[in-house]
């Protein structure tokens, strides 16, 4: 997943001022608004003098990000207003070009605050998030509603054909011109002061819904009195839950915590049933107990004003406000692509709860098997159908041998680059560790973040982001994180990895590759700034390399003996990869389809009790499968009520067409080879959102994509 854009869309716009994100408004002030100078405790107020302007985490305060993202949008706000009052004529460098180089203490100081509110906030850092919401959304209509600003953008917009521009500048161009649109630049003055309010309320309650969240999934974890009740987890597992207990100031008792997903890891090892069924039932309800974290009245008025908000703009919905600038472009394409899914995937689970139920009762279990079981018992059909399970393969993915011999191998062998830890890099927690990355001809390319453990103060999900992103207006590299949520191993134990977690680490480091390949001119268009269906794409295409032979056999050891797995176990996971695609596909359409449900709701008909509305949302899509509840529920749909993704989860799948057809062409191709990676680096991972995008994947492909490859890995044609 890609952390910027579970950013608000009031933050993203204002973070970009002639980006293409989503609405916003005042009109800026005539005055010079810049600030005094700032105060010289405060290390965010300067460019960081460590190498490739890295966060200076040594010389930061939590009370320093608020006062310097305000000082930053007083500083941004002065130089947006010399933009807009140049008397001379709009040219692309007076124009266009100014606007891509300013706000550069805004951006310094936004990129590190969102990323330490999301991977590890406090109640300081979560408090200023919520005082910053609804400034930032101010600050960013004050750009994009200003009238003699956009009068300047759309002065050349309409030249563009004439100006003799650059591809890339004419692509900026039509994005900012596009982005203003979008942002209410149209709009007359009562419907932007509407807007406004809307954007800031907007804003704010997103906001608010995040810190909710993390605040109900950290009290929402089961505590365990009895270790027996524990049976079936394994003894790392088990010290991991008395530690995150004694955190928890219940010393001698077991905490199994909750991730931000339905389903639960420790679901497909836990032998009691009673025990399952609280641990999944604290993960459905934990924002539902009708206290100060109970999302859902959040979520009811959130829908409300993004209905409102689209219908501002013209919009039948917010589906259709969102997807317009999307590759699906409206929330009829999105739709189809998920539904006409569903009777595949739906069938197959039916197919796969059929097994399970047999399991269940040839051990005289005398029940029906629900949710809670699900995983427990297909862990036995995966068993005795392939002969694996989770425990026999999980010593073999230790974790620094998974990303030093397989993540950081893989990305050596297709694109000749290297990584070398460093330690004189500060960071903001003590499991964070710091990479060089190489280019192939030695040159440093960007430098690496990974923070890879669950811990409180951390939301949950995966993601990559930037500290800094490429330029090449002034020559920055990227300086790139990838955050994951591993379990911690207790002291002295060695961290092993599920296969699911390797492929998180694989996914993540595709973003972050397209963040290190960034090769354009503008920031706006730069690395990962590419609309939600095809961002994920490089990202779930980097997956296809962990199981590839050659790779999979260099990081796949024994923690202890260093022995590569055994050829039958390899040729069990192999085999066993599409075991379980209906629940996988099932649960996730569910969720896309509950995302679309909620924003092809009109205004007027868009505040909805939240319980019944999803019922009926799955019901209409024929996914409510008792058995396979949604990936994620509306009450901690995080991907669409805490950022960017409203009404966008659709994209993971239509991005899923593209890597798979992608990763065809390169079996078609020789593989993994240095020659194929260079086309895919030049052609995809390089280009940013500096050309058309679907233009610039047939051009690599040869042709239109197919969703044939897609359906085969997941084993529903």
């Amino acid at each position: 997943m890609l952390r910027t854009l579970l950013l608000s869309s009031a933050i993203a716009l204002a973070l970009s001022a002639c980006g293409d994100r989503t609405p916003a408004e005042p009109t800026m002030p005539t005055t010079d608004t810049a600030a005094t100078a700032a105060p010289t405790e405060n290390a965010l107020f300067t460019a960081s003098a460590l190498p490739f302007q890295a966060p200076p985490f040594d010389k930061l305060k939590d009370a320093d990000y608020q006062p310097a993202i305000e000082e930053g949008m007083k500083q941004h706000l002065a130089e947006i207003r010399t933009i807009a009052d140049n008397p001379e004529a709009p040219t692309f460098e007076n124009t266009i070009e100014a606007m891509e180089r300013s706000g550069e203490l805004l951006t310094r100081s936004a990129n590190v605050f969102f990323m330490l509110t999301g991977a590890n906030t406090n109640e300081t850092l979560q408090a200023a998030e919520e005082a910053l919401a609804p400034k930032l959304a101010e600050h960013s209509d004050a750009i994009h509603l200003d009238p003699g600003l956009f009068a300047r953008v759309k002065t050349i917009y309409d030249q563009r054909d004439t100006l003799g521009l650059t591809p890339e500048q004419k692509t900026v161009v039509e994005h900012t011109h596009d982005g203003f649109v979008r942002a209410g630049a149209l709009l007359n003055d009562a419907d932007k002061a509407e807007l406004r309010k809307l954007n800031a309320e907007s804003s704010t309650l997103s906001t608010a819904f995040g810190n909710k969240l993390l605040a109900a999934s950290n009290a929402g974890g089961v505590f365990v009195t009895d270790v027996a009740e524990l049976d079936g987890l394994d003894e790392g597992a088990i010290a991991a839950a008395a530690d995150a207990a004694k955190a928890a100031g219940k010393d001698g008792q077991w905490l199994l915590t909750l991730q931000n997903t339905t389903q639960q890891p420790v679901l497909a090892s836990l032998k009691n049933r009673a025990l399952r069924e609280r641990v999944l039932a604290a993960s459905t309800g934990r924002a539902e107990k009708g206290d100060a974290n109970d999302t859902r009245a959040t979520i009811q008025r959130l829908a409300e004003l993004r209905a409102r908000q689209a219908q501002l703009l013209g919009f039948p919905n917010y589906a259709a406000y969102s997807i317009a600038d999307q590759m699906a472009k409206t929330p009829e394409a999105a739709m189809k692509l998920l539904t006409d899914t569903v009777p595949a995937a739906t069938a197959r689970a039916r197919a796969e709860l059929a097994k399970i139920q047999g399991v269940v009762d040839a051990q005289n279990g005398g029940f029906t098997a629900g949710a809670a079981d699900w995983d427990f018992y297909a862990e036995q059909v995966r068993k005795a159908e392939f002969d694996l399970d989770e425990s026999q393969i999980k010593p073999y993915f230790e974790l620094d041998r998974v990303l030093n011999d397989g993540v950081f191998f893989a990305a050596n062998q297709l694109y000749g680059i290297t990584a070398k830890e460093r330690k004189d890099i500060p960071v903001y927690h003590p499991d964070v560790r710091v990479f060089d990355i190489f280019d192939a001809d030695g040159k440093q390319l960007a430098l690496f973040y990974l923070d890879p453990f669950k811990r409180d103060s951390k939301q949950g999900g995966a993601w990559m982001g930037n500290f800094v992103e490429q330029n090449g207006l002034t020559g920055t590299i990227p300086v790139v994180y990838n955050v994951e949520n591993f379990t911690k191993p207790a002291a002295g134990q060695p961290a092993l990895l599920s296969f699911d977690d390797v492929t998180t680490l694989f996914h993540e480091f595709g973003h972050a590759l397209h963040g290190f390949f960034s090769n354009t001119k503008y920031p706006s268009v730069a690395g990962t700034n590419t609309p939600r269906d095809f961002v994920e794409f490089p990202s779930q295409f980097n997956e296809h390399w962990a199981l590839d032979p050659k790779v999979f056999a260099n990081y796949a050891k024994h923690y202890q003996t260093g022995e590569a797995m055994p050829q039958e176990l390899v040729d069990k996971i192999v085999t066993a990869r599409t075991f379980n695609q209906g629940y996988a596909t099932t649960e996730y359409l569910s969720a896309a389809l509950l995302d679309l449900a909620w924003h092809t709701l009109p205004a007027g008909e868009a505040k909805q009790d939240v319980d019944a509305f999803e019922k009926q949302a799955l019901t209409k899509y024929k996914v409510d499968l008792a058995a396979v509840p949604p990936r994620y529920r509306t009450s901690y749909f995080s991907h669409i009520w805490g950022g960017g993704y409203a009404a966008g989860y659709y994209a993971y799948f239509g991005a899923e067409v593209l890597d798979h057809d992608a990763f065809q062409w390169f079996r078609e191709n020789g593989g993994l080879t240095r020659e194929n990676g260079q086309i895919f680096r030049d052609k995809i991972l390089s280009i940013g959102h500096s050309r058309d995008l679907a233009v610039a994947y047939r051009e690599f492909r040869g042709k239109e994509p197919s969703v044939e490859p897609l359906l085969e890995h997941r084993g529903l044609k």
